[in-house]
């Protein structure tokens, strides 16, 4: 087997993603700003593709993350703000600074005493909120679960009475209260910002309930919609073999297919 050399084949690639940037017409335009919807689709992609086990697809969409991160690199060092070297130096410090049990005399013997720790070292690098530094980007499911675990791990959270464990009774109760809250304002007919407002606190609650069972409610959302999608699928298919139009079709036929596809 022919023998590799990482860094040689990653100084390459850099120079290639250089030289696009000063010869081709597009690359040239580009801006941190403009290129923000390819890194997040990038990322969307690459998420996809750890989802569908697709080793192929997560190979090839790993690198499309890792040209986004070079390409803003390029743009950073054309306005003599950083480069390619500041960024892998940043954060290799910041991977061994915040793993003293790994790279110093700290010891720590659990995952979650590991994600304590990094939470307080964070606290320490001049941030005033546990909550900081969850993007805005984030999906709103996964934004409320990252939000909530940071808080839970200050101590915002129901206990047990002698045990460190979440109690899941009020967390579920919570659940029942904030469905039981939106109801009324439907019926009384309240204003649609206050509506929304409930509906916001059920999501809330539900995504709480998720955390305490350990399930990301992004990922299960994401299971149950690629669910709904194949389900309804073979509502088309049925439809497109019998020619059949979906409109046409009841609610009765629909949903005896849907209870077959089960």
């Amino acid at each position: 087997m022919e023998s590799r050399n990482p860094l040689k084949e990653f100084d390459e690639f850099a120079d290639i993603v250089r030289r696009l940037r000063k010869e081709c017409p597009w690359d040239r335009i580009q801006t941190h700003l403009s290129l923000r919807r390819c890194l997040l689709e990038e990322t969307y992609e690459t998420l996809e593709a750890i989802d569908e086990n697709n080793m192929t697809e997560l190979k090839n969409e790993l690198g499309d993350v890792l040209l986004q991160v070079v390409f803003h690199s390029n743009i950073a060092e054309e306005e003599n703000n950083f480069t390619l070297k500041d960024i892998i130096l940043s954060v290799t410090k910041k991977l061994i600074d915040r793993h003293p049990h790994v790279f110093g005399d700290e010891k720590i013997t659990d995952s979650e005493e590991v994600k304590k720790n990094w939470e307080r070292l964070k606290k320490k690098e001049g941030r005033k909120s546990v909550t900081d530094g969850i993007p805005e980007e984030l999906p709103a499911l996964l934004k409320a679960y990252r939000i909530q675990e940071k808080a839970s791990k200050a101590g915002f959270d129901w206990k047990k009475p002698g045990s460190g464990e979440i109690d899941d009774k009020p967390v579920f109760e919570k659940i029942i209260e904030e469905i039981s809250e939106l109801k009324q304002n439907v019926d009384s007919g309240k204003p649609r910002k206050e509506i929304e407002d409930e509906l916001g606190d059920v999501l809330f609650s539900i995504v709480n309930y998720s955390r305490y069972l350990k399930i990301n409610p992004e990922d299960a959302l994401r299971g149950t919609i690629r669910k709904f999608r194949q389900r309804f699928g073979r509502i088309e298919d049925y439809a497109r073999e019998n020619s059949r139009e979906l409109e046409d079709m009841s609610l009765e036929e629909m949903d005896e297919i849907w209870n077959k596809a089960k």
